[in-house]
């Protein structure tokens, strides 16, 4: 693998997708192939689980079965969109990886970290992004920025909040592979930081 992974990744309306596009503008005026992509989704069978896991007409979805399509869905990513891109030598941006099965499933819901950590590193053949970027905002003002919710954005302020914490628990287990920024910065200023810390990767 000679490419560069990237994870974007923080609550609700914390502006990863605003984030994503600007780290991508930044690295393709350096001379960057990037690709930017998504989960849930990011090739057309994940997309198709995409559809099912966040329709707010599945409320009664089994946690584990939750889990087990985030999963399932970032295996065929995984496979179908991001391990090719970097074995082409280009640089990679997700918006959300397995840290948010992590935060929402492993934690949020009780599922346990490592049961989900190990279950999404068995999917994805042990791929771990380079940096994984945490955009940090209070449950409450990402959840107001939310135009039309999905299934998992209709969960309570109180399920984010435990969202949010467990997204912070992750980078202090492993500091140098992430960058915690605050998501109330002006989205400039959060560009620049991020943009930084990229550099240093040696980019």
């Amino acid at each position: 693998m000679s490419g560069l992974f990237i994870a974007m990744e923080g609550g609700d309306g914390a502006g990863k997708s605003t984030q994503v596009k600007l780290l991508a503008q930044n690295l393709e005026s350096r001379g960057h192939e990037v690709l930017i992509t998504r989960e849930p989704g990011g090739s057309p069978i994940a997309e198709k689980i995409r559809h099912v896991v966040l329709d707010v007409a599945n409320l009664g979805l089994n946690e584990r079965a939750e889990a087990l399509l985030f999963a399932a869905s970032r295996a065929e990513h995984v496979a179908s969109t991001i391990k090719p891109a970097l074995d082409l030598g280009k640089t990679v941006i997700s918006d959300r990886y397995m840290d948010s099965s992590i935060a929402y499933q492993g934690i949020a819901r009780g599922l346990g970290l490592e049961h989900i950590r190990n279950l999404n590193l068995w999917a994805t053949n042990n791929l771990v992004p380079h940096l994984t970027i945490i955009l940090d905002v209070e449950a409450e003002h990402g959840l107001n920025r939310v135009a039309d919710p999905n299934r998992l954005e209709e969960e309570s302020t109180e399920f984010h909040a435990i969202v949010r914490d467990a997204f912070l628990q992750l980078a202090t287990l492993d500091p140098d592979r992430y960058l915690v920024v605050s998501a109330n910065l002006p989205a400039e200023e959060i560009a620049e930081v991020i943009f930084e810390r990229v550099l240093s990767l040696g980019t």
